[in-house]
């Protein structure tokens, strides 16, 4: 007759649904939502940051809702679902979001990239057309050091037209820049 193990003290065991699949864990209770994803199911898409809700490296959704993982106890998400960057991909199809970084160079060193597509994700599931204002008030809480998010922000505006079946995208002139054999003006002065 087989008896069950007892877990030590200051441990839990949970089943946690992540991108549709379920993850046996045991953990000690303490330990955050990041740390489980990267430690226990292997899902190091979701990055460690400052570890204290200051740079949004490590944003997930719980339930459709953009959270800082590291600030998220894993045993507060034993019945909810939880989405991480490897889930936005579709096998090979990219999602609209990763499509537009990619294509439009949004992402430089790529540190931040994982936390801004998942509340971009969150912001477009809600408003697939939002105003600039909008895309820049709902990553506020995600830091980039690289870029100034001007190609951020028109990234998201356009994986939301992706998304809605829209034709928009940024224009040529963003992609390139300026054309470098155009006359340049005199300066005056």
């Amino acid at each position: 007759m087989a008896t069950a193990t007892a877990l030590p003290t200051g441990f839990t065991a949970a089943v946690l649904r992540v991108n549709g699949d379920e993850y046996p864990v045991v953990f000690p209770t303490h330990h955050t939502l990041l740390e489980v994803l990267r430690e226990q199911c292997g899902l190091t898409g979701t990055k460690h940051g400052c570890e204290l809700g200051e740079c949004g490296a490590c944003a997930v959704r719980v339930d459709g809702e953009a959270v800082l993982s590291c600030l998220k106890l894993a045993v507060e998400v034993r019945d909810s679902e939880v989405e991480t960057v490897e889930g936005l991909q579709d096998g090979n199809e990219l999602h609209p979001l990763q499509r537009a970084f990619a294509d439009f160079g949004a992402a430089q060193c790529g540190y931040c990239t994982p936390g801004i597509l998942m509340v971009a994700n969150a912001l477009l599931d809600r408003n697939d057309d939002p105003e600039d204002a909008e895309i820049y008030e709902a990553l506020s809480g995600n830091l980039c050091r690289c870029t100034g998010y001007h190609r951020i922000v028109t990234a998201v505006r356009w994986a939301g037209a992706m998304a809605r079946g829209d034709d928009w995208r940024p224009p040529e002139e963003d992609f390139h820049g300026a054309d470098s054999q155009a006359p340049h003006a005199e300066r005056s002065g």
